[in-house]
């Protein structure tokens, strides 16, 4: 499958070039970002040219793999699909629930099939983790995801400074705790310092989970952890965040598996749509101080 980047930042360069780059089963074609200086540069990394026009990258890929601000990542999803690409999209896939839906109308109208990177979810030991959470009869769950992203190649991101650990993180901890409790149907949540931001999440199921969200902690007191807990026991997930050209590398091969099978994939824009109406319910709950109903 022959895959274009659309991006040039650390994370379409690191992550997104870099595996598929060195994929057996696919072929990097090119590089297209908002800036063709730095397209031609990443380009030239991988031995590949750096597009100025999305559609001359578009007319040459059989897929996309965005790594770019969620508005702007958007509209071009849209485009690629329209184009009958494929796509491998970032979390989240919007910064509005209309902007989302747009997303899955084009995909769905399409016939194409999608991806969305939630990190953890392409990694062995959360896999194992939501299977042992199925066998279990669940009472509930818990997420906390503290960093600082002072000295990381995210510091200088605009979306990420306007919008906080809610939208950037906030995606990841709902890709762990959803497929284990339920499709969330409200939330409350609170402001902490910062952008911290606590969040209460009621499942369809009856359960409810907590979680705990930010980008500006101290250093030494960040961490990552993720449990259920229901009758048997406790089960704790720490997530790996060193290796994600390996869970990248196995989004690549599951979305050529569902371009040729034609099926749905647990993670695609659908699931990805789900997502940002939950972080949106939150923003509003964070503004009105008020328990909201998902999608009210």
């Amino acid at each position: 499958m022959r895959f274009g980047v659309l991006g040039t930042g650390f994370w379409a360069t690191e992550v997104h070039a870099a595996a598929l780059a060195a994929h057996p089963a696919a072929d990097l074609a090119g590089i297209w970002g908002r800036d063709v200086t730095k397209a031609k540069a990443v380009g030239a990394r991988f031995h590949v040219p750096g597009f100025a026009d999305v559609d001359e990258l578009l007319a040459q890929v059989d897929a996309v793999a965005v790594a770019l601000p969620p508005d702007v990542q958007a509209p071009l999803a849209e485009r690629a699909a329209a184009a009958g690409k494929h796509l491998l999209l970032e979390k989240p896939i919007a910064l509005d629930l209309a902007a989302a839906d747009r997303v899955v109308a084009a995909v769905r109208d399409a016939g194409v099939a999608s991806v969305v990177f939630f990190t953890f979810r392409f990694q062995a030991g959360t896999s194992t983790w939501l299977t042992q959470a199925a066998r279990t009869h669940l009472a509930g769950g818990a997420g906390s995801w503290l960093s600082s992203l002072a000295g990381t190649p995210f510091a200088a991101s605009p979306w990420r400074q306007q919008h906080g650990a809610l939208w950037d993180i906030g995606p990841h901890a709902l890709s762990l705790l959803v497929p284990a409790l339920g499709p969330v149907v409200a939330v409350q949540a609170g402001a902490g310092l910062r952008d911290t931001v606590h969040l209460v999440l009621t499942h369809a199921s009856g359960t409810a989970s907590t979680v705990t969200l930010s980008h500006t902690v101290a250093p030494m007191s960040a961490g990552i952890e993720f449990f259920v807990h229901g009758d048997a026991g406790r089960l704790a997930l720490l997530p790996d965040t060193e290796h994600p050209v390996e869970a990248f590398t196995t989004a690549v091969d599951e979305l050529i598996a569902a371009a040729l099978t034609g099926g749905a994939h647990p993670c695609d824009v659908a699931f990805g749509r789900d997502v940002v109406a939950v972080l949106a319910t939150a923003a509003r709950a964070l503004d009105s101080g008020c328990r909201e109903a998902v999608g009210g």
